[in-house]
């Protein structure tokens, strides 16, 4: 991946399996207010390497692509970002997601690296369509997907489990300007 901003992205190895286990630990707290309940057994080294060969796994299958966040200037992993739920044929299409670290947020980081996916996914992937679905009291990620391009297309009602929760989802989505490399 290109290098050319304050960020990088990259797919996720089993080399960086520490740093991630790291990184969840760091903000824990923090991502609990965004994502499903987790058990304690997702902070052990072992469950995480498990989780890495599934993820390698499924970009070697196609089906998902789960890359890291990284500071250029120092190679720190800052953040994750994936495409989910590929799917071929007519539809050609995923669903992105991420998460950065409390202590990185607000520096457009998630901005930089949603466009850098999404160039993956439209160039490399060859994908007509990224959507996204946000929490619509997430007024920040709401904003990073909106000045990478992407557009509100209305509210998924009670379709994600978070923190014990069902909560209500903004969706948003892209499509690939360059239809003719499809």
């Amino acid at each position: 991946m290109r290098k050319d901003g304050n960020i990088y992205i990259r797919l996720l190895s089993l080399d960086d399996v520490h740093d991630f286990l790291q990184f969840e630990k760091n903000n824990q707290d923090f991502f609990q207010t965004y994502t499903m309940k987790r058990s304690p057994e997702y902070y052990t080294i072992e469950f995480q390497g498990d989780l890495f060969n599934e993820k390698i796994e499924k970009a070697k299958n196609d089906s998902e692509y789960n890359f890291g966040i990284f500071k250029r200037d120092n190679d720190e992993l800052i953040g994750t970002i994936g495409l989910f739920r590929i799917l071929r044929g007519p539809l050609q299409s995923a669903i992105v997601g991420y998460s950065l670290s409390k202590d990185h947020n607000g520096k457009g980081y998630a901005t930089e690296a949603v466009k850098l996916v999404v160039e993956y996914a439209f160039t490399t992937l060859k994908l007509h369509r990224i959507e996204a679905g946000v929490m619509p009291h997430n007024i920040g990620s709401i904003r990073v997907l909106e000045k990478a391009g992407f557009e509100k297309e209305g509210i998924s009602k009670s379709n994600v489990k978070i923190n014990g929760k069902w909560e209500d989802h903004q969706v948003l989505a892209i499509i690939n300007p360059d239809e003719s490399s499809l």
